[in-house]
């Protein structure tokens, strides 16, 4: 399963390829990484990396998926934006105040129903795409008053995550 991670304005691709005890192999982007890392007292990690030992400190802040992370030089923030993140930030975009006009799907499914189409206005708050994803359906709102410019998918379609599905002007 590949993650999305933010590391400060950072965003990588991680994807743990093997684990084996101490042992694991991570593809970050498209550099694959073969560390050993051990868990020394709670939060605290000693990592090898090509006969290189490193000391990470993981600090969890309000949720699980933010953290601190502290090392001998540096301090970074990272956030883990997992298929759940993704649908929680896609289910409540139309709170924002700067809402991004094309609604994009966070995780793969199918879709179920599209009430609108091209051309149509809608408000703030309006249903313009229902999809089915993890065996349940998702109704996705329009984050703005506006018009349907494109339709990007047909009912029944399947759909992969982060792809664009609806755009309001």
């Amino acid at each position: 399963m590949t993650l999305e991670v933010k590391l400060g304005e950072r965003l990588a691709q991680v994807e743990l390829i093997s684990e084996k005890g101490s042992q694991i192999v991570v593809k970050v982007d498209d550099k694959i990484y073969d560390i050993d890392t051990l868990e020394v007292e709670k939060g605290v990690y000693s990592v090898l990396y090509k006969n290189r030992s490193y000391n990470v400190e993981l600090i969890e802040k309000d949720s699980a998926k933010k953290y601190t992370i502290n090392t001998i030089y540096n301090s970074f923030d990272a956030e883990i934006i997992d298929a759940d993140a993704k649908y929680k930030q896609a289910r409540t975009s139309g709170d924002s105040f700067e809402a991004d006009s094309t609604i994009i799907s966070p995780m793969p499914g199918k879709v179920v129903k599209i009430p609108v189409k091209e051309g149509d206005d809608v408000k703030k708050g309006d249903t313009v795409i229902i999809i089915a994803a993890m065996k349940m359906e998702s109704e996705y709102k329009a984050m703005k008053d506006g018009k349907i410019s494109d339709i990007f998918v047909s009912e029944e379609d399947t759909v992969d995550g982060n792809q664009p599905l609806i755009k309001i002007e």
